[in-house]
Order: C-alpha cells, then sequence, then structure tokens
C-alpha cells in the first residue's frame, strides 16, 4: 500500500464533520471523535482515550487506514493517560498489529493534547519502547507547529533489534529476492534494515519491501529503508514499513538511516533527510542518543459512525 497525504478520500456516509475536540464513547454502534493529523505526510487517525476506552482497536485501525473505502491513513494512534508521563501513545499499524514506536506520529500526539490545553513544554509521552521527551515549537497561535523528539540511543545489538545474527549488522550482505543487498539493522525501539543505494526514485517498492518485511533474517517483521545520499549531511529515502507498505515518511526510520550512515562511514553525525512527505532534520549526538525534529499538521477532525465505517471498508 502507498501512502500519500493527497489521496484523503473519506467514506460520505460514515464521517461528519466536527470541530470539537472532546472524547466520546467507543462502542461499536455509535459515534467515535477522530483526528486525522500527519508528519511529513505519514498520516495517522488519532482518537483520545484518556477518558474512555475504545472496542477493538485493530479493527478500527484496518478500517480507517483503507484509502478508497474508508478515512485512509498509515494507521490508528491512540492517546491514553499515563502514570509516568504526560500522556501515553498506543500505535496499530494499518493492518491491525501493533507498532513499538512512530516518530511522526509522537510529535502529532503532542500536538493534539498541547492545542487541547495541556500546555506542558517539554513533553513526556510514553509509549511501548519507553518515554520520549519532546521539545515543542509554539506558534504565534499558541499551536504546535513542530517539535525536537529525543528518541534515545539506537539499539546496534542484532539479538535486541531483533534479527537473527548475534552481534552488530553492519554492512552485512544478505540474499532478499534473489538479490544480495548490503544491509545495516538498527532499532529505535523498532527495527530497521538500511540499505544504500545509488538512487531510490526507479525502486519497485511494491515489490521489493514485502520480501524484506517477511524475510526469516527478522523474526519481528522489519521496516526497510532504501538511502541515497546527495551529500554526507543530506539524504534522500524511501521506506517500506512493516503492517503499513510504503508510507511518506518514517521518522524512526530517518534515524535509523542516520545511524546506518554514521556506522558506514557515508554521513556525519547531523543530516537532513528528504522524505517523499517532507523532511526531517536528524542528529546522533555525543550523548548516544538520536534527535529528530520535523513538522506536525493537523487536517481535520469528524464524528465518525462506526457501524457505517465498518460496513463501508468490509470490516
Amino acid at each position: 500500500m502507498t501512502s500519500t497525504a493527497a489521496r484523503e478520500a473519506t467514506a460520505t456516509s460514515s464521517v461528519t464533520t466536527s470541530a470539537a475536540p472532546a472524547a466520546t464513547s467507543c462502542a461499536a454502534a455509535e459515534t467515535v471523535r477522530i483526528t486525522k493529523m500527519h508528519g511529513a505526510g505519514n498520516d495517522y487517525v488519532y482518537v483520545d482515550c484518556r477518558e474512555r476506552n475504545l472496542a477493538d482497536p485493530p479493527r478500527l485501525a484496518r478500517a480507517v487506514s483503507r484509502r478508497h473505502h474508508g478515512i485512509g491513513a498509515d494507521g490508528l494512534i491512540l492517546i491514553r493517560p499515563s502514570t509516568d508521563a504526560d500522556v501515553r501513545m498506543e500505535m496499530y499499524n494499518a493492518d491491525g498489529s501493533r507498532a513499538e514506536m512512530c516518530g511522526n506520529g509522537v510529535r502529532c500526539v503532542a500536538k493534539f493534547v498541547y492545542d487541547r490545553g495541556l500546555h506542558v513544554n517539554p513533553m513526556r509521552i510514553a509509549t511501548d519502547c519507553g518515554v520520549k521527551t519532546l521539545t515543542l515549537a509554539v506558534d504565534a497561535r499558541g499551536r504546535v507547529s513542530g517539535a525536537t523528539v529525543d528518541m534515545g540511543a539506537p539499539i546496534l545489538d542484532g539479538a535486541r533489534i531483533p534479527v537473527a545474527s548475534a552481534g552488530r549488522v553492519v554492512d552485512q550482505p544478505l540474499e532478499v529476492g534473489g538479490t544480495t543487498w548490503r544491509i545495516t539493522c538498527v532499532s529505535m525501539g523498532n527495527p530497521h534494515c538500511v540499505i544504500f543505494v545509488p538512487e531510490v526514485a526507479s525502486l519497485e517498492l511494491d515489490r521489493i519491501g514485502p520480501k524484506f518485511e517477511h524475510h526469516a533474517f527478522f523474526p519481528e517483521r522489519v521496516n526497510t529503508e532504501f538511502v541515497a545520499l546527495r551529500s554526507a549531511r543530506e539524504l534522500d529515502f524511501r521506506v517500506w514499513e512493516r503492517g503499513s507498505g510504503e508510507t511518506m515518511a518514517c521518522g524512526t526510520g530517518a534515524c535509523a538511516a542516520l545511524v546506518a550512515g554514521v556506522l558506514t562511514g557515508r554521513t556525519e553525525r547531523r543530516a537532513l533527510v528528504h522524505l517523499r512527505g517532507g523532511d526531517l532534520e536528524i542528529e546522533w549526538r555525543a550523548d548516544d542518543h538520536v534527535h529528530m525534529t520535523g513538522a506536525a499538521v493537523e487536517v481535520f477532525t469528524a464524528d465518525v459512525e462506526l457501524a457505517a465505517l465498518y460496513a463501508a471498508t468490509g470490516m
């Protein structure tokens, strides 16, 4: 599945636009309030679950993610209360599977709650791979326009990424789909496989991506980044995300790409990454933490009748 911010087809029978942000009941026969947001074109549907629960998030994730029959998204992100941070982020891929972290998504979570009254800056957001600290950029209207996220230290040990190899996997050959690729593996809380190529525009990711995602070398599947260098401080990037297919951007993937560039001697420790949906600034600092800076955009808020949405999407 190929994502684009321009393709936001909605099932008109199941969506009514509304400006109010309050959370609503989430039973299948009722209406749920959603907000569509994106970071660098990596778009998700967000539901505020700080006061009420949501029944069957995997099913809703599959329904909202359908581009031509549903709302259209790379997945679903729930905003929940947290005991050790300001809020908690719970993420589902387009196929309904859970994911540990989304770098673009966590910026949008911060924007969502800040713009609705949680004026905390820096903000701490709990994820399935730990608490992330975000320094927010607030515009003249008092709304968040973007953020710098401390993504933490990269995980380089193969067993912890995980991959089917001990120790670091740096510029190592791997046969995938009848071709030998040189891969570097990194976890930013979720597994990534980075491949440096001469150019990214002509890659047939719909054909290549699934072969990496489901390769036996990656026991929990993998996000695969194809990266071309403009210079040691400027990268072109395309990504195949596990559970979602090709997306317009991947924040954790951009971080992994820079780390892989440093490990293989291709890049400096700070670079501008050009993704299909926009740009991210990535820096691997001396304290071993990777910092990511990018925009956060709210597209719309709407009330969705779940029964109609499920009927329209065949869910």
